[in-house]
């Protein structure tokens, strides 16, 4: 039997960057993840609050050389329909911002995190799984797949949407499956991309384009799942040409890298995101579709909760066991970021006409008026920096309309 102070389950972002976390933070640590040997095509953009989580954990500086900044991000109505929202182009200086945040390939950013952890004593790195698991009063025992058993204060629960951790503890969840498919890759453009990402709206959902260091970006293509099978399967050049169609030639020719990856939309909340000697973090608490860059950001936002709290319990009675505590921090957080992204996908799903009027007019307004770009741009960045700010945009408002 080992012991340890935390024991993370789970090795994809979400569960290194929180074995890294605890780590730097003094917690003795182990990391429960076995090697799949897939490798992960696609990118992750992170906003500012994000970016600084991993300042503050040292790592930003190996991996800003792997990311492209998103100076500005624009919405582009591509539904065809006929209410036709106009399009709506945020930049990040309106708020003071060089950059909203950086958009970082996985696969680079996965390895920059294992050679972190490497250099930490107090991480132990087990390539296994779990087997099964005890949740107990005391303690967390972990029994992994080559027999050993783990011994832990807190669980952290990394290990995705088909959670064992979560089934385990009894958090049942409210899923739903959509009639979508996630196409994914990157592509190299002949014109400049200017650090700006563009999300055409589509009556089947966003077709994304992120930027990547020089003239390269990625791809997000939401489409049904017959679609997303004949994408996969075209050859090249006729792929290239239906991307640079798609885009309306806005980056020139463009050529696609690699093979398409595919990937089934659900969406996902546990009913509760920790109890007792166990936290949920990431997919095995909240799943939806990539939408307005918030996956990972939400998954950092869980670790940075878990380990305030555990820092703070370190020396109380109950030591870490700081479930409850961490389900009624999250909450609000994860459940309204949860809802927007589900409502603002089925309005483009939707051919019902006050929904596609409500969706056109809600665009309108995000383009027209200042305050409220002012609080949907801060409140992407990072929640509650929207509300702060507000009142005194509205007072420089006031003051300059005088002037």
């Amino acid at each position: 039997m080992t012991e340890h102070q935390i024991a993370i389950v789970g090795g994809g972002l979400a569960g290194r960057i929180a074995a890294l976390a605890f780590g730097r933070a003094g917690f003795n640590t182990v990391l429960i993840a076995p090697d799949d040997g897939k490798a992960d095509g696609r990118t992750t953009a992170l906003m500012d609050q994000s970016i600084g989580f991993l300042r503050t954990l040292g790592i930003w500086d190996r991996v800003r050389p792997q990311a492209a900044p998103l100076a500005s991000m624009q919405l582009v109505d591509a539904t065809g329909r006929l209410l036709h929202a106009p399009t709506v182009k945020f930049r990040s200086t309106e708020i003071g911002l060089d950059a909203f945040g950086y958009n970082i390939p996985n696969a680079p950013f996965l390895a920059i995190l294992a050679e972190e952890l490497a250099k930490l004593d107090n991480v132990t790195i087990m390539p296994t799984g779990v087997a099964n698991a005890e949740l107990g009063a005391d303690a967390v025992r972990l029994h992994v797949a080559e027999g050993t058993e783990v011994r832990a204060e807190l669980a952290i629960a990394a290990d995705g949407r088909k959670s064992l951790m979560r089934d385990t503890a009894g958090i049942s969840i409210d899923s739903r499956n959509y009639p979508q498919t996630a196409v994914v890759m990157n592509f190299s453009h002949d014109r400049p991309h200017d650090n700006v990402s563009t999300e055409f709206h589509t009556r089947t959902g966003p077709f994304t384009q992120v930027p990547l260091p020089g003239n390269r970006s990625s791809l997000v293509w939401v489409v049904t799942p017959e679609q997303a099978a004949e994408i996969v399967a075209l050859p090249a050049a006729e792929l290239n040409l239906r991307i640079e169609t798609r885009m309306q030639s806005v980056l020139g020719k463009v050529s696609v890298e690699g093979q398409p990856q595919a990937w089934p939309l659900s969406a996902m909340t546990a009913r509760r995101f920790g109890a007792g000697r166990l936290a949920l973090i990431g997919e095995a608490a909240h799943v939806f579709p990539p939408i307005g860059a918030q996956g990972l950001n939400l998954s950092l936002r869980d670790i940075e909760t878990a380990l305030e709290l555990a820092v703070q319990a370190k020396g109380a009675t109950a030591g870490l066991a700081i479930g409850d505590a961490y389900d009624r921090r999250r909450r609000a957080d994860i459940v309204s970021r949860t809802a927007a992204i589900d409502l603002f996908n089925r309005s483009l799903l939707s051919g019902f006409l006050p929904v596609q009027m409500l969706r056109a007019a809600g665009l309108h307004m995000l383009s027209a008026i200042p305050p409220l770009r002012h609080l949907a741009m801060n409140e992407g960045v990072s929640p509650g920096r929207g509300f702060r700010s507000l009142p005194e945009f509205l007072r420089e408002e006031i003051r300059r309309k005088r002037a």
